[in-house]
């Protein structure tokens, strides 16, 4: 593809749409700052994560934590893998960290493409990839106990049906 940007230049333009913030986000404000000025967007996917009850304690937190610079960096190069793979216009990934309790928005991806089925896939496997390989941490804490969280093999699996040969997403 001639058009394509060199790999530090994909690098730096992924950055600018990686956010890691202990910040809530609004989607309303994210979807319409992703799709702006682009009349070539024919679709938008929006995926919002959000803490669950887990435990009966009212008080109870998940904790995410993460390395500030490596784990942006680390999106910003699942969004690069992204952008090579699938034909979209726009992505936007927002990770909160830090303490979060029941209800709260966790993550949000956002896709915008010309058609339905690539921002549908490529916000799937965003997720998926998400969600196995960014490096951050769960801590749940609740009456007066924490522990971290482990990881589930059902989200390796999901992730593993994007898998390239060579195991890179």
């Amino acid at each position: 593809m001639s058009d394509a940007p060199a790999p530090q230049q994909a690098l730096q333009q992924a950055l600018a749409c990686v956010r890691v913030s202990p910040e809530d986000f609004d989607l309303g404000a994210e979807v319409a700052a992703l799709r702006a000025g682009d009349a070539q967007v024919g679709a938008v996917v929006s995926f919002v994560g959000t803490v669950r009850e887990w435990s009966p304690d009212p008080a109870a937190v998940m904790a995410l934590e993460h390395y500030p610079g490596m784990t942006e960096r680390s999106l910003a190069e699942l969004i690069v893998r992204a952008r090579q793979r699938f034909d979209v216009r726009g992505v936007r990934v927002i990770h909160r960290v830090g303490p979060l309790a029941v209800t709260d928005q966790i993550v949000l991806v956002a896709v915008t493409s010309a058609h339905r089925h690539e921002a549908f896939d490529c916000a799937a496997f965003l997720m998926d990839w998400l969600k196995t390989q960014a490096p951050f941490w769960k801590r749940e804490e609740a009456q007066g106990e924490a522990r971290w969280v482990a990881s589930r093999e059902s989200d390796a699996e999901a992730a593993a049906r994007w898998q390239a040969p060579g195991g890179q997403p």
